[in-house]
């Protein structure tokens, strides 16, 4: 029991190897997620998967930093801080995707990267008109959902994000863009443009 750990006891123990270690870890793992879950009960995003992620890096930083506990508070206290103040972090971390997220979607004006960005002046026109259309397309031609994952994507939201998001999966988000680009290339090809005016994700790759 992580009870009748000293302070002592835990860092001999998550400075061992073997079976001594893996039961410390167990053992303060249960006491850092009961701990955050208390600490941030009824926290917006505080749910059970961000917990047990901040506590997986919390994990990690007290097995790299076992030497610098001073004992100035007992061990658990200061594994809780360094596991909160990953909470923390990680709560931030997913705000600030919500809002950069949210925010592309508002104010996307401009086609995204999906077009060959390496033309000569005499070819911006004819790239403003395939952009133009692109966009036309995106908006009557693709799902909500799908316009959606396309350009979170093509702005560099990681795919994981991107299905925490949309309540799914990295390999159904992976599916859901590629069928995006190939709707679009296709909608594109059926109004005069050719490939060779197109450069899509998949021949990036």
């Amino acid at each position: 029991m992580h009870m009748d750990r000293t302070d002592q006891d835990w860092i001999e123990e998550l400075g061992a190897e073997g079976t001594p270690r893996n039961e410390a870890l167990s053992a303060l793992r249960g006491v850092l997620v009961s701990r955050l879950r208390r600490a941030f009960q009824g926290r917006a995003g505080a749910d059970d998967s961000l917990l047990e992620d901040a506590v997986q890096q919390a994990l990690i930083k007290v097995l790299e930093n076992l030497d610098r506990f001073r004992g100035k508070s007992r061990f658990t206290t200061w594994a809780s801080s360094i596991a909160v103040r990953e909470t923390l972090t990680e709560l931030r971390r997913r705000h600030r995707m919500d809002v950069s997220l949210d925010r592309l979607l508002e104010e996307e004006k401009g086609a995204p990267v999906i077009l060959d960005r390496n033309v000569g002046p005499l070819d911006r026109a004819a790239r403003g008109a395939i952009e133009e259309t692109l966009l036309r397309i995106m908006n009557t031609a693709l799902t909500s959902r799908q316009r959606t994952a396309l350009l979170a994507e093509l702005h560099g939201v990681p795919l994981d994000e991107i299905g925490r998001r949309l309540g799914s999966n990295r390999n159904a988000i992976y599916k859901l863009t590629h069928d995006a680009r190939k709707r679009l290339r296709a909608e594109l090809e059926s109004v005069g443009y050719t490939a060779d005016d197109l450069l899509t994700q998949d021949e990036r790759r």
